[in-house]
Order: C-alpha cells, then structure tokens, then sequence
C-alpha cells in the first residue's frame, strides 16, 4: 500500500505542475485525470475535462496541441504554438514540483525529528582485545572528557594529545554512562601498533545528537535543511548517473541500481512516517533529476528539441518529435525490464531483508 500511495503522490505532484504552469499562461488544458485510463467518470468545468481513472497511478495532463498540428482548434492557446519561453516553463514546473515535494518532505523530518548537528562528546564505540584501552577497562560508550589535564570536544584533539604521549603513562578521565562522576583510567599508548588499530586500540566518534529549536523556529530551519538535503541527494544521483552511463557504455548494468522492484522492497520496510517521508523524498528527488535528461520521452527530451530549435532556427516536425519520443519509450521501457528481472532474481536469492542489507552495504562503500 504504501508503494502505491509513493507512485501516486509522485506523479500526481509532477503532473500538477503540469497542469497549474499551463493554466498560468492560458494553454488550454482537455484534460486533468486522477489515475491512468481507462476513464471511470469524468465532468468537466470549464473547458477542462477532470476525470477518475482506472489504475491508481498518479495522473496526466492532457494539453490541447501538445504533440501535434493535426485538429487544433485554438491556435493561440494550443501548446504547440507557444514561445519558447512558455513551453519551457510548462516543461519544467512537473521537475520543480517533484522537487519542492522533496524538500517540503524532508522538511517534515527536520521539524519532526529535530536538526542533527556534531556534538561535543569524544565517544568510544568499539575496543580492540588486548589493546591497552582493553586492559585499562574502557568500555563502549565511555565519553572521553580529558586527556590528562587537557580537555577535549573533537575526535582530532583527542587523536592529537594521546600521540604525545606515545609510550609513555597518560590518564584518561571518562564519563560513564548514567554515572556523575568522571573516572580515571591510566594507560601507556602504544608506539607501533597493529595496523588499523590506534595506540590505544579504540575506535571513537563525535556521535550526531539532533538540537530541537524553538517551535516557532522549526519549520524555518527545516525547510532550510530540506533544501540542504534536497541538493545533496540530488547532486549524488547526478554522481550516479554518470557512472551508470559509463558502465552502460560497457554493456553492463551496474550494481545497486533500482527500478520500480527496489522502490516496493524498501517501501515494504518503511513503518514509521519519518521512515516513508525520506522514501518519498529520495524517490522525487530522483523522478526531478532524471525528468530533466535529455533523452527522449522524459521532460528533458522535449526541452532538448525546444533547445536545438533555438540554436538552429530549425524547428522539428512534431510528427517526427513524436516518433523519437516513442523510440525513447521503447528503449526506456526495455532498460526497465532488463532492471525488473535483475531486482527479481536478486530478491528470489537473499530475500527482501537480504536485499535490502545489500543496497544499505553499496550506499556505504
């Protein structure tokens, strides 16, 4: 249920954008419809036809002279006659949608869930056996307050004091957990440790705590951080792409890459809001990226042949436009298969959860 509510929500967001830039600039809309057809019921106000449809999968905007000259009516207010400007406009709201939706659902979290920021805690997480950290009695979650005398807030500090001190006696002072009072620890770090492991044999962080500013406050800065995340995602499915292309270029499919399959799995794993918001966002955030490639069939193919008009003077017969966008379906549809039938072969191997653990261990290579 909650893939079809995502697929929804997205699609239907992206064609309102559609719908509201043509409506601005007085391009006459046929058509406005919930669903994919067939047609359950339909009325229509104005001269626009709203309708229900049969498959719950967002929606369409159908715009008067949007792909032909043939049977145009209204030639002043059909799509295909507007300038240049107006059409890129139309184009590019459906993207913008997809985007600011993205935003307004991270935003959601932020305000939610409060802003994460780097605390002032040097955290011990993890102890090598025999290390002198080990032998000394460091534990997981010790908070490191002091090195000797010297008090310390950042991983780097700490790194920094304990390296003077190699070989010879240091004390540490630590905050325990559900303990007031700091303990000290003396240990000797080491000069020629194990590869991998530090003088004292402990791994540390400056753990993430989330700071909830005031109400008032909250859904400012979260829109700010929405933005934030918005851009960050998007810059790194742009990093991506252009590895998935590389890779294609080769005759490959590359690894972790996800198509309507990936989407259902994580969705079936997604319980709580904060959980289903980021699901959401992310995916808009990729629909807005990959609408605006220039490859036919997508937005950012038809923006691409209003582009060479402009540089050429030369305007493609839309029946030929129509054509190369069809072939663009094709190829889009068929690279969509080939994905499905991956996805689904994986998930017949390692299961949901598996597959799911192994798209989680490729983010974080």
């Amino acid at each position: 249920m909650t893939f079809l509510v995502i697929i929804f929500i997205l699609i239907l967001v992206h064609e309102l954008g559609h719908f509201f830039a043509a409506k601005r600039y007085g391009v006459w809309v046929e058509e406005f419809g919930l669903g994919i057809p067939p047609k359950i019921i339909g009325k229509k106000i104005g001269e626009t036809i709203y309708s229900l449809n049969l498959f719950p999968f967002g929606g369409f905007v159908r715009l008067h002279g949007e792909q032909t000259e043939d049977n145009i009516t209204k030639p002043k207010r059909a799509f295909i006659n507007q300038s240049k400007k107006v059409k890129t406009k139309i184009i590019l709201a459906g993207v913008l949608m997809n985007f600011l939706l993205a935003i307004v659902a991270f935003a959601i979290v932020y305000t939610k869930n409060g802003i994460p920021r780097q605390s002032d805690k040097v955290l011990v997480t993890q102890i090598t056996e025999n290390s002198p950290a080990f032998n000394a009695g460091i534990k997981p979650d010790d908070v490191v307050k002091k090195v000797n005398d010297v008090e310390i807030a950042t991983v780097d500090h700490f790194i920094s004091e304990v390296d003077k001190f190699k070989g010879k006696e240091v004390t540490l002072s630590l905050q325990r957990q559900n303990q007031d009072q700091l303990e000290e620890v003396t240990l000797i770090p080491r000069e020629s440790p194990p590869e991998g492991e530090g003088p004292l044999g402990v791994a540390i962080v400056n753990p993430y705590e989330f700071y909830f500013p005031p109400l008032w406050q909250r859904p400012f800065i979260g829109i700010y951080y929405g933005f934030r995340e918005a851009i960050v995602w998007g810059l790194a499915i742009i990093a991506g792409l252009f590895t998935l292309v590389k890779n294609l270029l080769t005759g490959t499919i590359p690894e972790g890459i996800g198509g309507p399959v990936t989407i259902f799995a994580l969705s079936q794993k997604t319980v709580s809001l904060t959980e289903r918001l980021n699901l959401l966002a992310f995916v808009s955030v990729n629909l807005a990226i990959i609408n605006i490639l220039p490859i036919p069939a997508v937005d950012g193919g038809r923006l691409f042949f209003i582009f060479m008009e402009k540089l050429t003077g030369k305007k493609v017969k839309p029946k030929i436009e129509a054509s190369i966008h069809l072939a663009g379906i094709v190829i889009l549809l068929s690279f969509l298969v080939l994905v499905t039938f991956k996805e689904i072969r994986m998930i017949r191997n390692l299961g949901i959860d598996g597959y799911i653990q192994y798209l989680t261990e490729l983010q974080g290579e």
